[in-house]
């Protein structure tokens, strides 16, 4: 199930990734104003990227600790798109996947392609 995915504006390669607080039902956040995520990107590989709600009237949540090193480890840039999804997956221990996105032209026509590791071109 798709929690949301969004394209990447500058501050979300540089700083820190916001997204719909629609998107807070599906996290638990245990009374705190953070939760450490455990998800699965592209690769199968376990990350922990930390989730923020911002205090105040508007808890626009944040990824923050762990964001830039998944936006680094694949090469992402502004106009790329973050999926994250609700999947469980008992092995690696994880509650969620997270995936990069590129847009791509294949004969003339324009999709979205899985950005599986970082790429310079």
């Amino acid at each position: 199930m798709e929690i949301f995915s969004k394209e990447l504006k500058d501050t979300d390669v540089r700083v820190r990734f916001s997204f719909p607080t629609h998107c807070l039902e599906h996290l638990d956040f245990a009374g705190n104003n953070f939760v450490d995520l455990r998800v699965k990107d592209s690769r199968g590989e376990l990350r922990v990227i930390r989730c923020l709600k911002r205090n105040g009237d508007y808890d626009k949540p944040v990824l923050s600790r762990g964001w830039l090193k998944f936006v680094a480890d694949y090469g992402l840039r502004v106009g790329d798109k973050a999926v994250l999804l609700r999947e469980d997956d008992h092995t690696l221990g994880s509650q969620f996947r997270i995936e990069a996105q590129r847009r791509i032209v294949l004969l003339g026509r324009e999709d979205w392609g899985e950005v599986t590791r970082a790429t310079n071109y």
